[in-house]
């Protein structure tokens, strides 16, 4: 997620991280249009810039943490493929947290 987050335009970059930091203020209380539950616990950080919609798919961890799993940039829906990948990166973190969480520093 924060090297496809690292590959994106500065101004695109600035949009999606207002919407984390909304997420990170909000978590379950986010809803449309700033985000949308698409299925198996995956949901999607929706984020417009110049006629092209970017998805940042998250899951939460209990109550306490949303857990960024995965980026991309949509036409019409998010593709099958991108959500599966979401969720076997959730399957993935749930067995071991500790080391799936990014640690600054």
């Amino acid at each position: 997620m924060l090297d496809w987050l690292d590959r994106l335009p500065a101004k695109t970059q600035d949009k999606c991280r207002v919407r984390i930091e909304r997420l990170r203020d909000l978590g379950h209380e986010l809803r449309r249009p700033e985000a949308y539950y698409l299925r198996d616990g995956i949901y999607e950080l929706r984020v417009g810039l110049h006629g092209v919609n970017y998805r940042m798919l998250y899951f939460f961890h209990g109550r306490v943490a949303a857990v960024l799993a995965h980026g991309l940039k949509k036409e019409r829906e998010v593709p099958l493929r991108d959500i599966e990948e979401a969720i076997r990166r959730k399957r993935r973190f749930e067995l071991d947290p500790q080391r799936h969480t990014y640690k600054e520093g």
